[in-house]
């Protein structure tokens, strides 16, 4: 076989090794990201079903389950209140206010009390705060890992995102009250959860399906590329046994 010949087998065979190598890849990542979001719609079913069974409870003394419906009577530290940026509900942009409430024992509380507009200005903006006792109702959130931040979280009187160190104040668990009713209560804008476990299920699927897809693909491309290395082999190896005696 001549140089030439050998030259062109190995191109051969490089190519096809290149094509399996490019789409085995894609079609685990399919299947990766297929069984990831399999498990967030597990997940997600697991964390509707607490919430549906999570405790109704009355100024805990423990830190309550996230999702549970708490009541707390007490007075709002109006003078303490800051906001939450970059919040919108029905196109509108605005802040949420986040006043802390201290309890009838004593015990310091977040209250997140929903949606406030304030336009796209960066002036301070300006809550009612009911004075006196009050009593509220509300969902209660665990305090976790919030979103990235791209800068201080502080800005004057607005936060980028709830975080109990904003204040120098020593509240009694740490989380928030999300107000659902009583004084002070604005337009809801919250939701324990924005995704649904269906949606997830959907995304598995699409990802199953695209890997499938490169799989077929690889499957056919893989096999066309191996029979035409068969046939520039044979088509080689024929003028050799044409010159034997």
């Amino acid at each position: 076989m001549k140089q030439d010949d050998v030259q062109h087998a190995r191109r051969g065979r490089w190519r096809q090794r290149l094509w399996w190598g490019l789409w085995l890849p894609l079609v685990a990542l399919g299947l990766f990201l297929g069984g990831w979001q399999w498990e967030r719609a597990d997940e997600k079913r697991d964390y509707l079903a607490a919430l549906e069974a999570a405790p109704h409870l009355e100024a805990p003394r423990q830190t309550p389950p996230d999702g549970s419906r708490l009541t707390l009577s007490g007075e709002y530290l109006a003078e303490e209140t800051l906001f939450l940026d970059n919040r919108t509900l029905d196109g509108r942009h605005g802040v949420a206010p986040l006043t802390p409430l201290r309890g009838d024992d004593g015990r310091l509380w977040l209250v997140q009390r929903g949606f406030l507009a304030s336009g796209a200005g960066r002036e301070t903006p300006t809550v009612d705060t009911p004075a006196g006792h009050v009593t509220l109702e509300g969902r209660w959130q665990v305090a976790g890992e919030g979103a990235p931040l791209f800068g201080p979280n502080r800005e004057g009187q607005r936060l980028q995102r709830i975080e109990l160190a904003a204040w120098s104040l020593p509240f009694a668990h740490a989380g928030w009250l999300h107000l659902e009713r009583g004084p002070g209560h604005l337009e809801p804008w919250w939701t324990p959860s924005v995704m649904p476990p269906s949606r997830h299920l959907g995304y598995a699927v699409q990802w199953w399906g695209l890997a499938l897809a490169a799989f077929l693909v690889m499957l056919i491309g893989g096999r066309r590329l191996g029979r035409d290395r068969s046939s520039s082999s044979l088509s080689l190896s024929a003028p050799a046994e044409e010159t034997r005696p």
